[in-house]
């Protein structure tokens, strides 16, 4: 992007905020799209809107004050848009009818997101993006495509990055302040700048909740572990001009021992295949309007989390994992009411998230702390939009947001026992532009066009290491009628190194030459391999298609169905790009590999490396006899092709004195990687470690009043296990769901406001596909696609005064 463009784009944005300077107020936050429309000083009503079901028929419907109504749309940055993407909304009474107690759990129910990564219970993995639970946090991996390729908001706003995989951990928001989930599994750095090549994720919370309500569940696997102790409190309030929600939650859960599984009892105890874990996490979320000129909104989080791990070596000795994980964000905003329906808003972010990975060695001569070590992220943003209209068009408004901000982020890797630190920081500078125009609306009364809608939105970032990106998008929306949608889009996405692939450090290994497969070199010949950061990354850029076609048939009000088709072409990715033992063999390796250095070159990477050197080659260090150097650091060299298809469906109709919900959602996923040039292309989706073929989620909710009753299939298919000497195929992973809930809701007495529930998930206790491990110590199954919990039983009770 050149620098005039960040020019015009502020210039856009002045212009705008005049423009609107003469006329009256809509207020839209440009981070989240939540619209507040009219005068912001007029009373709400405070209504207890979690108690009240849309199928209590007793209960009368809450009367909707129009000058207060609140519209959030995710992926687009245009008040009450739309967006020509596919968008899947969880409510916070579908998390509640499902039985989904954290974020985490919702997120591995969309069949469009990959359980791998990091996550609680991926363990004993070789290969796949990112994958170990490394935090006992929860990260969003859309398409697979690894944790730092799918961006996870706060009501619009970036989380501080998690770990040192840079995924966000959407687990540490508490799940009762949450008004519903919005992901959108498409490119969306057009809107939302890096990191947004899979999707993005956006929970909103709650803006008006009254009262107070306390909540306890407990539960565990039947099979033995995962013990869950959980209690809850979430109070609120409404007023004249604004409101206020506060939660805290503290969870405790038991590790699951490989013991305790009959398929894991040759693992030497103690070995836990999902690990124990202490949460404790709060939330406050404020907004109160001044008058009819502004509005001031504030979210602050603070989410702390102790994990244990075990891992047996020997009859008489075993390594402890203590992972502890504090996380903080703060988030205020304030957004100015103009003239002409134009608002503007100006905020802010700070987070910080540290983990302390402590490892102790634990044997007949006591403990003895081996690591420990602080992955240190630190973030900070802030943010000047603009929206409101242009001009009329097709019986709408021609409507535009722009803006401008500046995003810094640090990493520091801190050793305390040994190990030097390493990190840095990057700074990117940004300024986005978007526009909505409706050709056609349904005022127009065009016969074969309905609606036809257009949007186009660019946006231009500025790093302080690779330079400028520039990540445009296109969608059209066109309904022929009211009861047919056909959506499309086209755009660019991209992502930025995370700062552990530039700054991680740089380690020098010295081979036999024969080790790394040279053949007919002298035995005492030796290869120097170089690996760690690459301060000299560039950004990985994605091309994405999406198509949509959805049926919504005035006929059956009920009913809505959309199937979506997907292409993403992903190029520059960073990657580690040979396998060590065949960097001398393998032709494919030809260009990251020098095989006539000279005595220079040899000391001038030891110059670089010399303070981590490692000689693995069994003989003295002679320059002389290095035949070869291995550049194995990270570079951008990898391709990927991610496609297929979605589809989900709803239909909703009375039945028996209720109302019944069928819906569900399924994903077929075809992708595959070319490292670089001259190498194979290498299977992703179906294999192991990376997302199967086809995952689905379809089931049905009975409601009666305050009564709930939900069942649900899941299905996960069978992947491909490659070893060095054989090929094997696992089998699929089909698993039965149900939840009971039962609200008593307002009544004299003590009974009043009384919630009770019962969750049973894999309710036939179906264990996890096995095959063979590659590594005698890692567990039988592949633990991103498959659970080893078994059947896992949980009653909750909660009060609401």
């Amino acid at each position: 992007m050149k620098t005039n463009t960040l020019r015009n784009a502020i210039s856009i944005a002045l212009f705008a905020a005049a423009a609107g300077a003469n006329g009256w107020a809509v207020a839209q936050d440009a981070t989240t799209g939540t619209a507040t429309q009219g005068r912001a000083s007029v009373a709400k009503a405070s209504t207890r809107t979690q108690q009240k079901k849309p199928t209590d028929k007793s209960a009368a419907p809450a009367a909707i004050n129009l000058q207060t109504v609140t519209v959030t749309v995710t992926g687009t940055r245009i008040r009450g848009g739309t967006t020509p993407s596919p968008v899947i909304t969880i409510g916070s009474e579908q998390i509640q009818q499902e039985g989904f107690t954290d974020l985490g759990e919702v997120i591995r129910s969309v069949p469009q997101n990959f359980s791998g990564g990091q996550n609680p219970g991926v363990i004993g993995t070789t290969g796949g993006i990112g994958n170990g639970d490394f935090t006992g946090g929860s990260a969003l991996d859309l398409r697979g495509l690894g944790p730092d390729a799918s961006l996870t908001l706060l009501n619009g706003h970036r989380l501080v990055y998690d770990g040192y995989s840079q995924g966000l951990d959407i687990s540490a928001i508490p799940v009762e302040a949450v008004e519903r989930l919005e992901i959108v599994p498409d490119g969306a750095s057009a809107i939302y700048g890096s990191d947004a090549v899979g999707g993005v994720a956006n929970v909103i919370l709650k803006r008006d909740f009254d009262g107070v309500t306390l909540g306890a569940r407990y539960g565990g696997a039947t099979e033995g572990g995962l013990a869950t102790r959980e209690y809850t409190a979430t109070a609120g309030t409404t007023w004249a001009s604004g409101g206020l929600i506060a939660t805290f939650k503290d969870v405790d859960v038991d590790p699951i021992y490989a013991r305790q599984r009959s398929y894991t009892r040759y693992l030497i105890d103690p070995y836990t295949i999902y690990n124990g874990s202490n949460l404790r996490s709060g939330l406050v979320s404020v907004h109160q309007s001044m008058g009819d000129v502004a509005e001031l909104r504030l979210d602050a989080l603070r989410t702390e989390r102790d994990t244990t791990e075990y891992l047996g070596l020997t009859a008489n000795s075993y390594n402890r994992y203590n992972p502890s994980t504090s996380i903080g964000l703060i988030s205020p905003s304030v957004e100015f009411f103009l003239r002409n329906d134009w608002s503007i808003t100006l905020g802010g972010t700070y987070g910080k998230d540290d983990t302390i990975f402590a490892s102790h060695l634990v044997s007949a001569a006591g403990s003895r702390l081996t690591t420990q070590t602080c992955y240190c992220n630190e973030g900070r943003s802030w943010e000047l939009g603009a929206e409101g209209p242009l001009f009329p068009a097709g019986g709408g408004e021609a409507r535009l947001a722009v803006g401008i901000g500046s995003r810094t982020n640090k990493f520091r890797t801190v050793p305390k026992v040994s190990g030097s630190a390493y990190g840095g920081e990057e700074q990117a500078r940004f300024a986005y532009a978007e526009l909505s125009v409706p050709f056609v609306s349904p005022a127009s009364d065009i016969p074969g066009v309905h609606r036809l809608e257009f949007s186009a939105a660019m946006r231009g970032e500025e790093y302080a290491s690779f330079g400028r990106v520039a990540t445009p998008k296109l969608g059209v929306i066109y309904d022929p009628t009211a009861d047919v949608t056909f959506k499309t889009s086209w755009g660019k996405s991209f992502k930025a190194p995370t700062l552990l692939q530039r700054y991680q450090s740089k380690v020098a290994y010295l081979w036999k030459a024969s080790a790394v497969g040279a053949g007919g070199s002298p035995a005492d010949a030796t290869a120097l391999e170089s690996y760690g950061g690459n301060t000299d990354l560039g950004a990985e850029r994605a091309r994405t298609w999406t198509a949509s076609l959805a049926l919504h048939p005035e006929a059956l009000p009920g009913l809505d169905a959309e199937l979506t088709w997907f292409d993403i072409d992903y190029t520059d990715r960073v990657v580690e790009p040979l396998i060590t033992r065949q960097a001398l063999s393998n032709p494919a390796y030809a260009g990251f590999v020098n095989r006539s250095p000279t005595p220079e070159q040899v000391q001038d990477l030891l110059a670089v490396y010399n303070s981590a050197f490692y000689n693995l080659s069994g003989v003295a260090y002679d320059p002389s006899k290095v035949v070869a150097i291995i550049h194995d650091q990270y570079v951008n060299a990898a391709r990927q092709r991610i496609k297929g298809l979605d589809l989900s469906g709803l239909y909703r109709f009375d039945l028996g004195g209720g109302q019944l919900t069928v819906r569900g959602s399924a994903s077929w996923l075809d992708s595959a990687q070319t490292t670089s040039a001259g190498q194979p292309k290498q299977a992703l989706a179906g294999t192991a470690f990376n997302p199967a073929r086809l995952n689905s989620r379809v089931g049905a909710v009975w409601t009666s009043g305050g009564f709930s009753a939900s069942g649900f299939v899941n299905y996960t298919g069978g992947v491909t296990n490659r070893l060095a000497t054989m090929t094997e195929k696992t089998a699929s992973f089909t698993t039965l769901d149900s939840t009971i809930n039962y609200d008593l809701g307002e009544r004299a007495g003590p009974l009043s406001g009384l919630t009770l529930g019962l969750s049973v998930q894999n309710l036939l206790n179906r264990a996890p596909p096995l095959y063979t491990s590659a590594v005698a110590i890692f567990v039988p199954y592949d633990a991103t696609n498959y659970s080893a919990i078994g059947r896992f039983v949980s009653v909750s009770v909660s009060k609401h005064w």
